[in-house]
């Protein structure tokens, strides 16, 4: 678990990237401008900051200027902005930034990115793995950080392997199946909402009123993983 801080004057992106991140768990802790970054900042030490561009009172660049030349930049940080310019992306990158993330932030691209972004926390660097495991677990911050890929047990319960009566009505065999379905997914996924979403290809909200409906147990997965 990292502790990231989040810097966005927007509050509908903080929410969004807090949840994302407390799904993933880390310990996330919000800034709505340059003020309360600076507070955040001083009072602990954050793994990784995510830091927009364009703020009222003092924008990301010239925050990240500051912390550079006071020798406050100790962390990575990587900058948002929906409006910047590419001048201005490099420019936040010579300062010191690893990473621009574009607005709208895909799911894809910021686990990406504060996965690398803790590797560098860490000070280590990732090791090649096999291509054929590779394709066969899924990359975590840990398997990164020590270039051990390892088969990972992940118990996915009776549902791996569920077989069904065909003989019941369709509405019946149908909740079966679909129990099973977000069962193995939630289990595969260590119970991760974000992730089985994704997978899954169900808005976040239609997924938990789904798992609601067809009585799944939310906390069997990350009991499995």
């Amino acid at each position: 678990m990292a502790n990231i801080l989040v810097v966005d004057d927007e509050l509908g992106i903080r929410d969004l990237l807090s949840e994302i991140l407390n799904d993933e768990g880390h310990q996330v802790e919000l800034a709505e401008n340059a003020a309360q970054a600076r507070a955040a900042r001083g009072r602990s030490r954050p793994d990784l900051v995510l830091l927009d561009i364009w703020m009222p009172d003092t924008d990301g660049v010239t925050l990240l200027k500051e912390w550079s030349s006071s020798g406050l930049l100790s962390m990575p940080v990587i900058m948002m902005s929906g409006h910047a310019t590419i001048d201005t992306a490099v420019e936040a990158t010579k300062i010191g930034a690893i990473a621009f993330l574009e607005k709208p932030i895909t799911l894809q691209k910021l686990l990406k990115a504060v996965e690398q972004g803790l590797i560098k926390s860490a000070g280590r660097k990732p090791l090649a793995a096999p291509a054929a495991l590779l394709h066969a677990v899924d990359m975590t911050v840990e398997v990164a950080m020590t270039g051990q890929v390892m088969p990972v047990a992940v118990d996915l319960g009776p549902q791996a392997t569920q077989s069904f009566l065909l003989e019941k009505p369709l509405r019946d065999a149908r909740d079966e199946f679909e129990k099973a379905y977000f069962e193995f997914h939630l289990a595969k996924e260590g119970g991760s909402m974000t992730r089985v979403a994704e997978k899954t290809g169900l808005e976040r909200t239609h997924l938990y009123r789904k798992l609601k409906q067809l009585g799944v147990d939310l906390t069997r997965g990350k009991r499995a993983a």
